[in-house]
């Protein structure tokens, strides 16, 4: 099977023409859930094109979830709680879009907004719900661990 690195690259460069001038693609992408990696990434099978599918992590645009392998026994358990979000809205709507899609800072991986099939932005429900922070891809804060 073709690495999840040789898939993001390809997959970059299928929009090569419009990714250079922008930076982002604007989707929007189909793509089936395959697993809930955490809170706020996602393993997709995408279908840029008819007849291509690849897998590809996805960092959803916006949020940051607690880190499930924190030093912080809450900060894990806010991890978890914030991953069983996500994996009930992937339960209930596998297929999905992918818009403003862009590179992530970490290679092999990009970052969108995943749309579900009833039009609902997965991030605006996750942060409704208090389960993840606003998040700009830029230096997150030190955790602090409250007791």
């Amino acid at each position: 099977m073709i690495t999840v690195r040789l898939i993001a690259v390809c997959f970059a460069s299928v929009f090569a023409t419009g990714a250079l001038a922008r930076e982002e693609i604007s989707g929007p992408v189909s793509a089936e859930i395959l697993r809930v990696i955490d809170g706020d990434t996602l393993l997709v099978e995408a279908q840029p094109w008819p007849q291509q599918k690849m897998e590809v992590y996805v960092r959803i645009r916006g949020i940051d979830a607690p880190e499930l392998k924190s030093k912080c026994e809450a900060s894990r358990l806010a991890g978890l709680d914030a991953q069983h979000a996500l994996e009930a809205l992937a339960a209930h709507s596998h297929r999905i879009q992918l818009t403003r899609i862009s590179g992530d800072k970490y290679f092999g991986r990009i970052v969108a907004d995943v749309i579900l099939a009833d039009g609902k932005n997965v991030a605006d429900d996750l942060l409704v719900a208090g389960l993840v922070q606003v998040y700009d891809g830029g230096r997150k804060p030190k955790e602090a661990c409250g007791g």
